[in-house]
């Protein structure tokens, strides 16, 4: 019985992973056609969605589907898997600026639904949060990328892209930092804000002379942040020492 319903949840993902497959050649397919999108973009966001699909794969606990709420992030995947894959060509990137902050901010809107949809349907998962966590990471450094490739700003917009990367490096050394925190409305704001200004500064409306105080106050606020966390997380390992 265990069997037929690993077997039944194995099927079940690999359903749900070749759906979103099939929305990312779409739409690739469609901004190919109405936004003359080069062919290395169908590529890029190819290969970028099958690398995430590997991942989910990877650490996915076995004998389990994504269920409703992780079906949400993966559609947020997508999308976010588009805005990577323009970063491949500059110059079609510079002609497009307003369809990558209008696909930003979908994704942005669709931050905190997958939430809710975990919320109602009661599939909040361990995976689930993390799943949603590291996708926002790797959108922040996304945006960061298109911020320098369209002249914005320049390469010290990365340090907001990064931070969360080199945090995780600091665990290798440092394994309390992997510790779990509590939940906070200041982490999950300051991560709105920074997708927020991020999504400001790529408008073709908005000079670099405001684009910069605004990537300056998020970088600002990104770093006092992970301060206060990691000022948390070194008290409580020091307390359990």
């Amino acid at each position: 019985m265990q069997t037929r319903s690993t077997e039944a949840a194995r099927g079940l993902l690999i359903a749900e992973l070749v759906i979103g497959f099939a929305a990312v050649l779409l739409l690739a397919s469609a901004a190919g056609r109405w936004l003359a999108a080069p062919k290395a973009f169908a590529v890029a966001a190819t290969i970028g969605y099958l690398a995430m699909a590997a991942l989910i794969a990877w650490w996915l606990p076995k004998g389990t589907a994504l269920g409703p709420a992780n079906r949400v992030t993966l559609g947020r995947g997508v999308l976010v898997c588009l805005i990577a894959a323009a970063l491949f060509d500059g110059a079609w990137l510079a002609t497009q600026a307003h369809w990558l902050v209008g696909t930003a901010i979908l994704a942005l809107a669709a931050d905190g639904l997958d939430g809710w949809v975990a919320r109602r349907t009661g599939s909040a998962s361990a995976f689930g949060a993390r799943f949603d966590m590291e996708l926002d990471a790797y959108l922040i450094l996304v945006l960061c990328l298109g911020v320098v490739a369209l002249g914005k700003a320049g390469a010290w917009v990365l340090a907001i892209g990064a931070m969360r990367y080199l945090l995780v490096a600091a665990m290798w050394p440092w394994p309390w930092l992997a510790m779990p925190l509590p939940e906070s409305w200041r982490r999950k704001a300051i991560c709105v804000w920074q997708v927020a200004s991020l999504v400001c500064a790529l408008s073709p409306w908005v000079m670099p002379q405001v684009a910069a105080p605004l990537l300056w106050s998020s970088l600002a606020l990104l770093g006092w942040s992970f301060a206060v966390d990691v000022r948390w997380l070194h008290r409580k390992a020091r307390g359990r020492a």
